[in-house]
């Protein structure tokens, strides 16, 4: 199966079930979306597929065959994507486990919404972070759509 992921287009020879997130870490060795809960709750293997965040370890391999995927690598290659730099500079993550689906989440939302209220990120970022950093979380966008 053909598969375009951040612009590379791959092919992998994988059962039509196989969930995305173990193409994209296994197969591709893309190991930045992490596996969290393996029931789409936690959102730590957040991804964009045609521009729409979902949760790669409930999606079959055979459901994306002819779209686009974005992951936390496909952003930049320096953390220069601007709220890679917001996380940064307001030192968002603590253990970091969940920051890459966190980090997409945002990036999904500042896509829909350049400007989101306090009322619309708490809506729109339902990402779960054992640590608690919900509200660094919170200023790193504000502080991403301000730049963008």
């Amino acid at each position: 199966m053909n598969l375009t992921v951040n612009d590379i287009n791959y092919k992998v020879d994988v059962e039509d079930d196989t969930p995305l997130l173990w193409v994209l870490r296994d197969s591709l060795g893309l190991k930045g979306t992490k596996f969290g809960c393996g029931i789409a709750q936690c959102g730590a293997c957040s991804v964009m597929i045609n521009g729409v965040l979902q949760r790669s370890c409930s999606v079959p391999i055979a459901a994306v065959k002819d779209s686009h995927i974005r992951t936390i690598e496909g952003l930049s290659d320096d953390n220069s994507h601007p709220v890679q730099q917001a996380w940064i500079e307001e030192d968002v993550p603590q253990c970091g486990y969940c920051q890459s689906g966190q980090v997409m989440a945002a990036t999904a939302l500042l896509a829909q919404t350049p400007k989101p209220s306090d009322e619309q990120i708490d809506q729109a970022m339902t990402n779960i972070c054992r640590c608690g950093s919900y509200s660094r979380i919170r200023k790193a966008i504000h502080r991403a759509a301000d730049s963008l």
